[in-house]
C-alpha cells in the first residue's frame, strides 16, 4: 500500500505541522510520497531529512528578528517576509541552522513541492529531487505569500504560494499511486475561514498578476470545496485530516510565542492517530 502525507502550509501557524512531523520522526512514521505547500514545505525539507525538532526554531525563534520579518524589510526590500533570509542565509550550508540536503537526497521518498505560477495562476507541481544545495528556490517559490512576499524567480519564471492554486492536492498525491493520505490542515477543519485580506490583495494585484488575482479572489470557494473532497475521502477510510480543534489567537502572520509552542504540541499529540491510519 502506498502512502502519502500532505503539509497544507499556513504561515506560522504550521507549526502545527513541525509538530506532527516531529512525532512522525520520534516514531519513525514514514511515507511513499511527500507533498509540502507554502511553510509545509519547509517541514517537508527537515522531516525528509531528519532533522528533528529544526523547524520549530523556525516559528518559534527566527520570526521576532527584523531580518526575517519586518516593516523595515518591506520599506527596504519591498517584501515583508525575506525569504532569501530564511531559506538562504539560514538555512545555507555555512548558515545557523544547516538544511541537511544529503540527507534530503538520500531519502528514496518521493518529494513535490507545489508553487503557483505567476503568470498563469498555474499550479506547479515540483519534484523536489531536483533542487540543488544552497538554491533552495523551491522551497522560496511555495511560501511566496502575495503583497508580503515579492515573488520568487528561477529561469525567469515568477512564482507565488502553492495554496492559491491547489490548496489540498490531494488528487495529485492519488495520481502518484497513494491509498491512503494524511492531510496536515493547520486550522479547525469546520471553522469558517476570513477571507478578506485574500480579497485585498486580489484587488490590489489585478493589473499586474491577473490570474494571481483570480486564485486571490476565489480561494474561499476553492479551499472550501478542497476540504469537502477531503472529507468526503475521510469517510472513504482514504485520507486523514490532522488538523487542530483550536488555533487560538494564532493567524498566518501572527508572533506570539506562548500561543506557537501550544500549536507545536498540539500538533504533535495530533499526530499520534496517523499510526492507527496507517495499519
Amino acid at each position: 500500500m502506498k502512502t502519502g502525507i500532505i503539509d497544507c502550509g499556513g504561515g506560522l501557524r504550521d507549526i502545527y505541522g513541525a509538530g506532527v512531523f516531529d512525532y512522525c520522526l520520534d516514531n519513525n512514521i514514514s511515507f511513499d510520497v511527500i507533498i509540502g505547500i507554502s511553510a509545509g514545505s519547509a517541514n517537508l525539507a527537515s522531516y525528509v531529512s531528519g532533522q528533528r525538532g529544526r523547524n520549530y526554531h523556525f516559528y518559534y525563534d527566527y520570526p521576532f528578528r527584523k531580518e526575517y520579518m519586518s516593516v523595515e524589510n518591506f520599506i527596504n526590500k519591498k517584501c515583508y517576509l525575506d525569504l532569501d533570509y530564511v531559506y538562504g542565509e539560514l538555512s545555507n550550508q555555512n548558515g545557523e541552522n544547516p538544511f541537511d540536503f544529503e540527507k534530503f537526497c538520500e531519502n528514496k521518498c518521493e518529494k513535490y513541492i507545489i508553487a503557483t505560477d505567476a503568470k498563469t495562476g498555474k499550479a506547479q507541481y515540483l519534484n523536489a529531487n531536483e533542487m540543488s544545495k544552497n538554491n533552495y528556490w523551491m522551497l522560496k517559490a511555495s511560501s511566496c505569500i502575495p503583497v508580503v512576499c515579492s515573488p520568487a524567480v528561477e529561469n525567469d519564471i515568477r512564482y507565488f504560494d502553492g495554496g492559491l492554486s491547489d490548496p489540498i492536492p490531494i488528487d495529485f498525491a492519488i495520481k502518484k499511486g497513494c491509498e491512503k493520505i494524511v492531510v496536515i490542515w493547520t486550522k479547525p477543519i469546520n471553522e469558517v475561514g476570513n477571507y478578506k485580506i485574500d480579497e485585498m490583495a486580489g484587488h490590489a494585484l489585478k493589473k499586474k498578476y491577473p490570474n494571481i488575482s483570480n486564485d486571490l479572489l476565489n480561494r474561499k470557494e476553492k479551499i472550501e470545496k478542497a476540504l469537502e473532497y477531503a472529507k468526503k475521502l475521510r469517510e472513504e477510510g482514504k485520507v486523514l485530516i490532522v488538523s487542530p480543534e483550536s488555533i487560538g489567537k494564532m493567524s498566518t502572520l501572527t508572533k506570539d510565542k506562548e500561543a506557537l509552542d501550544m500549536l507545536y504540541k498540539t500538533g504533535y499529540s495530533d499526530a499520534k492517530k496517523i499510526i492507527e491510519f496507517l495499519k
